[in-house]
């Protein structure tokens, strides 16, 4: 079990779509997973945002929508892969499950295909935070 006192993990999360946001934080909750620490989110419209909130640290998780516009969450996982050293782990949404190949070419930990299920959101989710990589 969790401790209780332990601080909450930050979570970003990442599209143009304030619904698609929505139903990532309603999808996790603040415990989705009891062995973990409670999730504290960090919604982002813009793919400057997401740099600016990733270089200023203290994301512990980042949940990016592949379909986001006009900066789309998989090139920006590469992105973020790519150029920040101590790139906190990636979940990238997908519009379909075959494209879980982009998924595994942006590097992310995980991928998830929309429409989003909570409950493999949630599994995911939580294999990722306890450090177990979900590629693809």
């Amino acid at each position: 079990m969790a401790d209780a006192n332990r601080p909450a993990l930050r979570v970003l999360v990442y599209s143009s779509d304030s619904d698609t946001r929505d139903q990532i934080r309603l999808a996790l909750g603040t415990r989705p997973d009891p062995d973990l620490p409670p999730l504290d989110y960090l919604e982002v419209a813009t793919g400057p945002m997401v740099l600016e909130h990733l270089d200023a640290g203290g994301i512990d998780l980042v949940v990016l929508d592949g379909e986001a516009s006009p900066t789309g969450g998989l090139g920006l996982a590469k992105q973020l892969k790519d150029e920040i050293a101590a790139c906190p782990p990636v979940l990238v949404l997908t519009a379909r499950p075959d494209d879980a190949w982009l998924a595994s070419w942006s590097r992310a930990e995980a991928a998830v295909s929309h429409p989003i299920d909570p409950f493999q959101l949630t599994a995911a989710v939580s294999a990722v935070l306890r450090g177990a990589d979900q590629r693809p």
